[in-house]
């Protein structure tokens, strides 16, 4: 049975999540603060973080940055489930090393399908999946032991999502996946759910870690209207 640690400063929410995700035979925890969420963490590691921004003292993303920085802790997914909606907030959480973000006011079923989709990843199915040691595209070398990508101008350690997606579309290299693809082949969404955004801010964050510009990428291309390649000609030489 999965362990899901939610650190959220409202008290209602947290008690609401816990009975709800109770009834989907999840393990709870629950933390009102940042600090004692760590503290719990480091106590019995969790198989998922759900996660609010906006706390007094140690705010989610700080948390989130622990997390990632954290030996014990650095591959548990993480869920943000904030009030927080624009977009450079959700990329700012992205940057931090989250997996996925839902936005309050929310959906108690869809928070249960991403859950669900999230803990799915991390299954024994997943490291089948990845039983080759690497993805080598071009000049491009993606580590499947280490979960770090070699360009020729870096090397970059990366998340869990990073990984997952970069992994699918260097598989697949010069395919055009669009958004709704990726959310089922990535994120292992049912079809017709997940959004989009979530895929973009991916992109884009991937792009900051990978890209030698990121603004005029050369791995990860945008096709208009079709989605998105890992190109093999810019790889090549």
């Amino acid at each position: 049975m999965a362990l899901i640690l939610v650190i959220d400063d409202d008290d209602l929410v947290s008690r609401t999540l816990q009975r709800a995700l109770k009834m989907y035979d999840y393990q709870v925890m629950t933390a009102n603060s940042g600090i004692e969420g760590l503290q719990l963490a480091r106590r019995h590691r969790p198989d998922l973080f759900i996660l609010d921004i906006m706390m007094p003292g140690v705010d989610g993303y700080q948390v989130c940055r622990q997390i990632r920085g954290d030996p014990l802790l650095l591959d548990v997914p993480v869920l943000f489930l904030t009030a927080k909606a624009k977009d450079e907030e959700k990329i700012e959480g992205f940057k931090a090393g989250g997996d996925d973000y839902l936005v309050k006011p929310f959906n108690m079923q869809e928070l249960e399908l991403r859950v669900k989709a999230i803990l799915r990843r991390l299954g024994p199915e997943k490291v089948e999946d990845t039983t080759v040691n690497e993805v080598v595209v071009g000049n491009v070398v993606l580590d499947c032991r280490t979960f770090k990508v070699n360009t020729p101008y870096q090397t970059i350690l990366l998340t869990n999502v990073q990984f997952d997606l970069l992994y699918h579309l260097m598989s697949h290299a010069d395919q055009v996946f669009n958004s709704q693809q990726l959310l089922q082949d990535v994120w292992d969404y049912p079809r017709d759910t997940g959004s989009p955004e979530l895929v973009r801010a991916h992109i884009k964050n991937l792009r900051e870690k990978i890209e030698p510009s990121p603004a005029d990428p050369i791995y990860i291309k945008t096709i208009q209207g079709h989605g998105y390649s890992f190109s093999s000609e810019a790889t090549r030489g």
